[in-house]
């Protein structure tokens, strides 16, 4: 039976190719940081690093170190089971407790990605009598978790206010229940921010809630490092945040659930991915609250992280780029093409700049890309030879 399953998955594969939108894997050999050694799927050797989620270079920072090493030792490698069985140490508590604090919310739920905990709110919280209402460019997994639901899904226009106000309208004129208006507080392909403000507003207005994820801001965003409501003054009225521990918080794994109290009780009943996935590692937690002691104790990573994409920012403008306006550390070069994006970020590579081309169906066909990231870990002349690396590659593309 597979032979002939064989043939059709190849001649699809084929065509991802033809079309210059496979994704190759490069695989590195060191420690994720400012640079790193590629030592397979690309130009061998040290290279420096623009497309980790690793904003604040915590990574391999040596507190963050320390701490796991630390927590190995007392908490052991991980837990064998799920939360609600014999999965809960005191450390998971421990880092509920403190992501609750810091984010402003009344409790936390740890998940073992930020994936599962899109994939855990909706189908829990929302049944066929609700509604809910998302960003027409949302993470994959706030589409996937809405999916699970039997409510009625209304999508708006990205950032389009008077688009939504027409969907919240549409759900009251059906008879929803409850609405929830779902968005990314930063839109990872584009960087930029969702308009908070605006929409708890809307919210207030239509009498819906309002669900943020702040995957690619919690950390860095915001005076605090509070992500996308503490930059909005909106803390308070943000009723769900869902994030990960797996981006500026340290770059490993394990997202959460931050909301009012009643939610994340009946998540930690209800949840799917909560109750049938293993406990997130104790080590990931206890080196998690290391990283928030870092947050709240300086905000020198935060500051060097503008500076040096700031930085970044004006000088690709100089230069001539198409760079997508915005002062988040996501800075997308707009190429158009997938297979010009491709060769592009081969050439960078080979100039000693490791970045990605990203193409359909991550992104709209049309609009392929290089997402630059700049990470606190870099300095300001590693952020100088990328952006000559770029110059020196788009001269050799295009002669």
């Amino acid at each position: 039976m597979f032979d002939s399953v064989r043939d059709d998955l190849r001649t699809t594969l084929d065509e991802i190719r033809a079309a210059g939108l496979h994704k190759p894997e490069r695989v590195i050999g060191t420690p994720q940081s400012a640079t790193v050694n590629v030592t397979a799927g690309g130009r061998p050797g040290e290279v420096l690093n623009f497309c980790a989620n690793n904003y604040l270079g915590l990574a391999d920072h040596p507190e963050v170190l320390t701490a796991a090493h630390e927590a190995l030792d007392r908490w052991g490698y991980g837990m064998a089971s799920v939360r609600f069985i014999c999965g809960t140490q005191e450390v998971h508590k421990e880092l509920e407790a403190r992501l609750s604090a810091f984010l402003g919310q009344e409790d936390t739920v740890l998940y073992s990605s930020c994936f599962d905990a899109n994939g855990g709110v909706f189908e829990t919280l929302l049944g066929a009598q609700d509604a809910v209402i998302s960003d027409a460019l949302n993470h994959a997994s706030i589409i996937d978790g809405i999916r699970l639901s039997k409510a009625r899904r209304f999508r708006y226009a990205n950032r389009d206010m008077a688009d939504l106000e027409r969907q919240l309208k549409e759900a009251a004129e059906g008879g929803a229940r409850r609405t929830l208006i779902v968005t990314d507080g930063v839109f990872s392909m584009d960087g930029h921010v969702a308009p908070l403000a605006e929409i708890c507003d809307l919210a207030d207005r239509h009498g819906a809630m309002v669900m943020v994820d702040d995957s690619h801001a919690v950390g860095f965003v915001g005076t605090g490092g509070r992500g996308t409501p503490e930059l909005h003054g909106v803390m308070d009225r943000v009723d769900i945040l869902t994030g990960t521990l797996g981006k500026a918080l340290g770059g490993a794994s394990g997202g959460y659930v931050a909301a009012r109290a009643e939610i994340v009780a009946l998540l930690r009943q209800r949840s799917r991915p909560y109750l049938f996935s293993n406990t997130l590692a104790p080590v990931i937690a206890a080196a998690s609250l290391k990283v928030l002691d870092l947050l709240e104790s300086a905000d020198d990573l935060r500051v060097r992280l503008g500076e040096n994409t700031a930085l970044f920012r004006r000088r690709m403008t100089e230069e001539g780029f198409d760079i997508l306006p915005g002062d988040h550390p996501i800075a997308p070069v707009m190429i158009g093409e997938a297979s010009r994006a491709g060769r592009l970020a081969e050439l960078l590579l080979e100039r000693g700049v490791y970045v990605i081309g990203f193409s359909y169906p991550v992104v709209p066909e049309g609009q392929a890309r290089i997402r630059v990231q700049l990470s606190a870990a870099h300095s300001t002349e590693d952020v100088h030879r990328a952006v000559d690396a770029f110059v020196a590659a788009r001269a050799e593309l295009d002669a």
